[in-house]
């Protein structure tokens, strides 16, 4: 292996490990101290430290002196890639989750977020795109595809390597099942941005934002 390789091997494990060390944290604070806080400190504190998560691996991006170009980020046709992300969202939750609501097994996607108001929605929106979205895509398919890909030199080894990393990263919030579905959800999201045009990883992150977002949709209107 050439140190250049090394390197990026050296990244790739560091900012894994920074973002599982930093999840471990969050879970203990949010099932401790969070829920002791008033509710506008609970709002801003879980959107912080969501995205502290990723701080581990920016700092290595930054040191690297990588560019979000790098991580499959583009600033051409903005809005198209926002409508492609909004698509790829409502797609996925028609596909993976609606049904199970409609077939009365909605008890298998139930969030525990049972709203009463609209001011409950709009931040539902928010912290899922914001906080879960933006840092776990950055994370798994900007930071470590890139890096894996770089390493590898196949489009494959990489996906399959980023999305394992992801599937194990949700290890806290559900078993092995959840663990594997969500291993197959980050891959399907490697190879939409592949293969659909004017994909990016900001159209994965609005994906992935609208995808959790409907789940607490259906949750409240079938539930």
């Amino acid at each position: 292996m050439t140190v250049t390789k090394k390197n990026l091997l050296i990244e790739s494990i560091l900012g894994v490990v920074w973002s599982m060390a930093a999840l471990w944290g969050v879970v203990c604070f949010n099932r401790y101290i969070l829920m002791n806080l008033p509710l506008p400190t609970r709002m801003s504190l879980s959107i912080i430290l969501y995205l502290s998560m990723a701080v581990g691996p920016l700092l290595l991006m930054i040191r690297a002196g990588d560019t979000w170009k790098d991580y499959l980020f583009s600033r051409e046709k903005t809005g198209v890639q926002i409508l492609v992300g909004i698509g790829i969202g409502v797609a996925m939750s028609a596909i993976l989750t609606l049904p199970l609501f409609l077939t009365g097994h909605g008890a298998w996607s139930d969030n525990g977020k049972h709203y009463q108001f609209l001011w409950q929605y709009l931040y539902e929106i928010v912290y899922c795109v914001v906080a879960v979205a933006l840092t776990e895509e950055f994370i798994f398919r900007g930071f470590l595809y890139r890096k894996l890909h770089d390493i590898s030199g196949s489009f494959w080894a990489a996906a399959l390597l980023s999305s394992a990393a992801f599937g194990l990263f949700h290890i806290f919030g559900g078993n092995l099942v959840q663990v594997g579905m969500t291993g197959l959800i980050g891959l399907a999201l490697c190879l939409v941005r592949k293969k659909v045009k004017n994909c990016t990883t900001l159209s994965l992150i609005i994906g992935h934002g609208v995808y959790d977002f409907l789940i607490t949709v259906w949750v409240n209107v079938f539930l």
